[in-house]
């Protein structure tokens, strides 16, 4: 049976691969996250003037490819009618199916300026293969045994040649055109539409969504994702305050006029402001039980971690697996940190070393307490 074009369902299942219709002339093709809890990554295909852009391309694996081909197909087109890829990030669910697409059939590959610090970590020939600076921000938050269990046990190699830099680094502000200026008097051909790119750190420093004002949709990656939070600050060098970042990304698009939310994990159809004001809420009650948790009596990143409830079915931190216990506890960590700017919290860093950095020799402990 040939591939075909669904209506987009709010109440069915968001990973179920196929090409859904989310708007005219937008197409949401979900692709799969083998391994993963978030299952799958929606991409979003554009019809533009002489084939299409995709908002964010999937992971590159063999499987997400294959069924990339499939729901283009419904669309009439295939992988080489692919014109460009708008990355919302470089995390490798966004952004590693374009670089190798790019390679073989010459698409472009845009993405925001402020990924270039990650990018160019990554790809530092002295760095070596494995996340050395989350280990460095595990030891500094007290949780040395997680770190020394995740770095006797690391990942795959990665191939660096999906991290290669893109073709076009976006400003916070950029204006791009997808479709012809205008659209056909008949309704027929492409529709016209400008993106502008919004720079939004937090998730990553350099993270950008792409708002279709005129046409009342916003492509929100994984700044605002409908059921979830995002993690905070998860790249190769975290910036000063990511959590900080994220809340002023957000009020940044509470600021802005609403809009349908067609997010990187989920279902699409709610607004964009509702969300936002969810998220804000969340992070507010989660400052105050991070606070709670000093005035127990913990001191440290990890040990205020396991005072509190975590993923929606509410798991303590020890039932976590290893790689979410660390984003567990480098999440509890940035929300310190928002408290130590606050003035809410102090802290002050235990004088004896918990092992080696990253660059800068041994790491130490950092304590918190309420003032």
């Amino acid at each position: 049976m040939s591939p075909t074009i669904l209506d987009d369902e709010p109440d069915g299942d968001w990973t179920a691969p196929g090409t859904y219709r989310c708007a005219p002339g937008v197409y949401r093709i979900p692709l799969p996250l083998p391994n993963d809890g978030l299952r799958a990554v929606n991409v979003y295909a554009i019809e533009d003037v002489d084939g299409w852009t995709l908002v964010d391309s999937g992971w590159a694996l063999t499987v997400a490819e294959e069924l990339l081909a499939e729901s283009l197909s419904a669309l009439g087109t295939d992988l080489q009618g692919v014109r460009r890829f708008l990355c919302t990030h470089s995390h490798r669910d966004h952004y590693t199916m374009g670089v190798e697409l790019r390679r073989r059939f010459g698409s472009r590959v845009l993405l925001g300026a402020g990924e270039k610090v990650g990018l160019d970590e990554i790809n530092r020939p002295d760095r070596g293969q494995g996340g050395s600076s989350h280990m460095e921000r595990l030891r500094q938050a007290g949780a040395a045994d997680l770190a020394d269990l995740i770095s006797a046990n690391p990942p795959p190699r990665m191939d660096l040649r999906l991290w290669e830099p893109p073709d076009e680094w976006l400003e916070d502000g950029a204006v791009l055109t997808v479709g012809p200026e205008g659209s056909a008097a008949d309704g027929t051909g492409p529709l016209g539409r400008t993106l502008t790119a919004i720079a939004t750190p937090g998730h990553t420093r350099g993270h950008m969504v792409f708002a279709d004002g005129d046409h009342d949709l916003m492509f929100t990656g994984d700044h605002v994702l409908p059921t979830i939070t995002p993690s905070i600050g998860f790249e190769p060098i975290a910036p000063p305050s990511p959590l900080s970042d994220f809340l002023t990304s957000l009020q940044l698009l509470r600021d802005r006029p609403d809009a349908a939310m067609l997010p990187a994990h989920g279902k699409v159809g709610r607004r964009v402001h509702e969300r936002v004001d969810e998220l804000l809420a969340h992070h507010a009650q989660r400052l105050d039980d991070t606070l709670a948790g000093l005035a127990e009596g913990r001191t440290t990143a990890n040990e205020v971690a396991a005072t509190l409830a975590w993923t929606r079915r509410g798991r303590t931190l020890a039932e976590l697996d290893p790689f979410n216990r660390m984003l567990a506890v480098l999440e509890t960590a940035v929300h310190l940190e928002v408290l130590v700017e606050r003035g809410l919290v102090a802290s002050d860093a235990d004088p004896t070393p918990t092992g080696p950095g990253d660059r800068d020799g041994d790491v130490a402990v950092v304590h918190y307490r309420a003032v």
